[in-house]
């Protein structure tokens, strides 16, 4: 059994993998009944029997002693992590899985590259080194970060930098959350368009969130939740609605904690088969073979499905066809796109829970006519059952597609960084930062140009006739 190490950077970063190990324990807590430490556990945490050599020693099977998260929590402002430190979740990290500074970026994607890069490297690399040896066999790196602030930017960036200098043979899977367009970080397009660079040529798979997007979903539980409706209440023991100490919170107040937790139950349901057993696993690697026909578009736009098991709300299961119909339209996307009326290199499907390899055959017969893939690639479809389904609920499903939808958020990206290029607004926070030159600004944004026009040559050809590849005609 592999395992995988989440690295959460900055504010955002940290507030996200929060509610990602919360959902985890949780997860693990429904199933896992008499307490053993088993394969699914060892994916994500450590057993640890802290009675013996000061900082424990680890132990690999038996009754569950004390379980420490495979993580590096990384911030230069120390608030979010001192949180988490005097939560519910303080006893599964310790302080050798933690890097804080007081100052914090400034919003500055330079300050948290080239400064604290430099500063920190080595105690980073370190610490990174030391997860690594907890485990028998390394899969994957999920690094959790913000692009519009300085810390998740740069930093984070810089950290996937150096991950493929020190494992250049463990995958890099990264949760990037895009700012919206009333973002109020002014400096938020430089930083992300700084940090676009950086994720094109050293990430393995990015998964792109955006805020409005969450924001969009969380209303319509909101919604669902007062409407009126019989059986339409969250239910007591909510898994998103709900925080930490069981509290609950109204939605309109404070819907940042559901906004993050559709973002753990991605990361939850992206690992469900590398966690649990199915009748048909796939693995993180399968991913990034079957889904990245190209390096550089190794962009992938996912969907939840069914709204309900986010909200965790009182409501009759949809029909599973009806599952699988939300998970191409645009209301259950984690960004705002369209991927049905765009063009699909490739798609993934991870069901959970009761649902049949034939159940799942029969959706794609049936969705794909109304489905747009690219020509080489017609059958590009890669599909995963997983037999333990959310909690509280009897199935889900995760669809993870490679698809042009996503260029319009790097369009719009480069708009408004070039809106602030042009006047040359708050450059010179950058460019006091040592090492940092214009012409960072732009190969990034080159690198961007670049990147979008690769999506344009793939529109082109969405709508040409498909033709069957020629065949060796084999005489007997």
């Amino acid at each position: 059994m592999a395992q995988s190490v989440v690295v959460q950077v900055g504010q955002c970063g940290n507030q996200v993998g929060r509610c990602f190990w919360d959902l985890a324990l949780r997860e693990h807590a429904a199933v896992n009944k008499k307490g053993i430490y088993d394969d699914s556990l060892k994916n994500f945490f450590r057993n640890v029997d802290t009675r013996r050599n000061g900082d424990g020693v680890d132990v690999s099977k038996g009754k569950i002693c004390s379980l420490k998260a495979r993580a590096l929590l990384i911030d230069m402002e120390e608030g979010v992590v001192n949180e988490i430190l005097q939560g519910p979740l303080k006893d599964i990290f310790d302080s050798k899985q933690l890097i804080t500074n007081v100052s914090g970026s400034g919003n500055n994607w330079a300050v948290g590259y080239k400064v604290f890069g430099s500063q920190y490297q080595d105690q980073i690399v370190e610490k990174l080194r030391q997860t690594a040896e907890h485990c028998d066999c390394l899969q994957c790196f999920f690094i959790i970060h913000s692009m519009g602030g300085g810390t998740g930017s740069g930093l984070g960036t810089f950290i996937l930098n150096v991950l493929e200098d020190e494992f250049p043979e463990v995958y890099r899977f990264v949760t990037s959350v895009f700012p919206s367009g009333e973002d109020d970080v002014i400096t938020s397009p430089y930083n992300s368009v700084l940090a676009m660079k950086e994720l094109n040529e050293h990430a393995d798979c990015v998964l792109p969130i955006e805020n409005e997007s969450l924001f969009d979903i969380v209303s319509k539980i909101n919604q669902m939740v007062t409407s009126g409706k019989p059986g339409t209440t969250v239910k007591p023991e909510s898994l998103v609605t709900l925080n930490e100490g069981g509290i609950k919170k109204k939605l309109q107040e404070k819907p940042f904690d559901t906004m993050n937790n559709i973002v753990g139950n991605l990361l939850l349901n992206l690992t469900s088969s590398a966690r649990f057993e199915g009748s048909l696993n796939m693995d993180l690697n399968e991913i990034t073979m079957n889904l990245v026909p190209f390096p550089q578009l190794h962009y992938l736009v996912s969907s939840l499905t069914p709204l309900c098991t986010l909200a965790d709300v009182n409501i009759p299961p949809r029909r599973l066809d009806q599952m699988f119909s939300d998970a191409f339209s645009k209301d259950h996307q984690l960004i705002q796109a369209d991927p049905k009326h765009s063009l699909y290199l490739a798609c993934a499907l991870l069901v959970r829970g009761n649902v049949q390899i034939s159940d799942l055959r029969r959706n794609i017969e049936r969705l794909k006519s109304s489905l747009h893939f690219v020509s080489w690639n017609q059958e590009g479809w890669k599909t995963s059952l997983c037999s333990v389904p959310p909690v509280g609920h009897s199935h889900s499903l995760l669809a993870l597609a490679n698809n042009t939808c996503i260029k319009p958020t790097f369009i719009e990206l480069k708009k408004r960084f070039t809106r602030l290029y042009k006047k040359k607004a708050h450059l010179h926070h950058y460019l006091q930062v040592d090492g940092m030159e214009e012409s960072c600004f732009t190969e990034a944004v080159s690198s961007l140009s670049s990147l979008i026009e690769s999506y344009n040559e793939l529109d082109v050809t969405k709508g040409l006739p498909v033709h069957d590849p020629l065949r060796l005609n084999i005489v007997i």
